[in-house]
């Protein structure tokens, strides 16, 4: 199915797991897809691995802590589409270090809240105004954005945030045509929980899995697959709205 055929997406944290997975899905489904991440070689890698598959893609190498290069790369990404975006996947994010709230470091707090807060919110400015009705955008929240997790309070305070930048966004965007919505993963297995894992300490894992119904962490392609859902024309009425991607963790 080429439901992005003609279209051109731009994915931020595109070098990370879940973004890298989410832009060759794309990318199979017809998009141009621009690909930004701070990791050059990661970026390279990500449209390497699009275009020996027969995708289109181009790589922007932009540290989201510097707002020129936001600005940089929704230029490029309306460049790649001959004058406009038509799905942005605003996912660039870390998890920040693992601390009691009373011991957790300050200048992780807004580390974490700068990237994962501002850089989504500097994203949706930059990028809306290359946007035309039919266009669609997804914020990478996670289910630390709808309940609360020890030891990772800036990490959980900005994916808050972002469910709430996402909701505002939608209001004010839907009547112009441009649907926002957010994805919350739980646990994906990947770089990022692993991390966590060795934060929180030994068993961490067995206690994660435990809490999931469907007794797995979930895979990248799942996310992947939801993310293209939303940003296609078929998911035309979901609009500021949060989905889970938990094996119903949420739900027990």
């Amino acid at each position: 199915m080429q439901r992005f055929e003609g279209r051109t997406a731009v994915v931020t944290g595109g070098a990370g797991q879940i973004g890298a997975a989410t832009a060759a899905r794309l990318a199979s489904e017809g998009a141009r897809v621009l690909v930004v991440d701070r990791d050059e070689a990661g970026v390279a890698a990500a449209v390497e691995a699009i275009e020996h598959d027969g995708g289109v893609a181009a790589g922007c190498v932009a540290d989201l802590l510097e707002d020129d290069a936001i600005a940089r790369y929704a230029r490029e990404g309306a460049e790649l589409g001959g004058g406009r975006i038509d799905a942005f996947f605003n996912n660039a994010g870390v998890e920040g270090v693992v601390a009691p709230v009373e011991e957790y470091p300050v200048e992780e707090f807004d580390r974490v809240m700068a990237i994962n807060v501002r850089a989504v919110f500097l994203g949706l400015q930059a990028v809306l105004p290359h946007m035309r009705r039919g266009g669609a955008i997804v914020n990478t929240a996670s289910l630390a954005g709808v309940t609360g997790a020890p030891g990772i309070v800036g990490y959980v305070a900005a994916k808050h945030a972002v469910v709430g930048i996402t909701r505002t966004a939608a209001v004010e965007t839907g009547r112009r045509g441009i649907r926002v919505n957010a994805v919350c993963p739980g646990p994906i297995a990947g770089r990022m929980i692993s991390s966590l894992e060795e934060g929180w300490g030994g068993g961490a894992r067995d206690s994660l899995v435990a809490a999931i119904p469907t007794g797995r962490y979930g895979a990248v392609e799942e996310v992947a697959a939801l993310v293209a859902f939303l940003l296609a024309e078929e998911a035309g009425h979901c609009n500021g709205a949060t989905y889970v991607v938990d094996g119903g963790q949420s739900a027990s």
